[in-house]
């Protein structure tokens, strides 16, 4: 069986010499058609969005925890004993008590003997912001 055509030359019997339209180039010097390599390009991709899935659940997972650190101090401060209108922006001190309940006061640790829990500060929205970072690990 003899071809009627060298492999070099675009002809079919249907549309004739057509290499003028097809998408690629036929000739014997345009370059390898070459299929990608979509397991690489997938698992590198796969591989970058979870660390970027990671990364913003570590970053949640951390403001989670401030928040409900947050929210505890907020507890423990508003329910201590005080006998006063605390006002905003005024230091307060949380100190434990000989009977084991905690109180607020205005009087700095440096001028009383009395266990100092950690230093206050009222807010406008009426949140007790935690002055003491040396105090952060109380709760665990």
């Amino acid at each position: 069986m003899k071809k009627e055509k060298p492999d070099n030359v675009v002809f079919s019997k249907e549309t004739g010499y057509n290499a003028n339209v097809l998408s690629y180039s036929t000739n014997v010097g345009a370059p390898a058609i070459k299929l990608d390599n979509l397991v690489d390009w997938k698992s590198n991709g796969i591989r970058n969005i979870n660390k970027e899935f990671e990364s913003k659940f570590n970053e949640l997972k951390l403001e989670y925890q401030k928040l409900m650190q947050e929210y505890e101090w907020n507890e423990i401060v508003y329910n201590a004993k005080f006998s006063f209108e605390p006002v905003v922006g005024e230091i307060y001190h949380l100190y434990l008590a000989d009977n084991g309940i905690n109180f607020l006061s205005l009087i700095h640790p440096e001028h009383w003997n009395k266990v100092h829990i950690g230093s206050f500060k009222l807010n406008s929205n009426k949140k007790w912001i935690h002055l003491d970072s040396k105090q952060d690990n109380y709760f665990e």
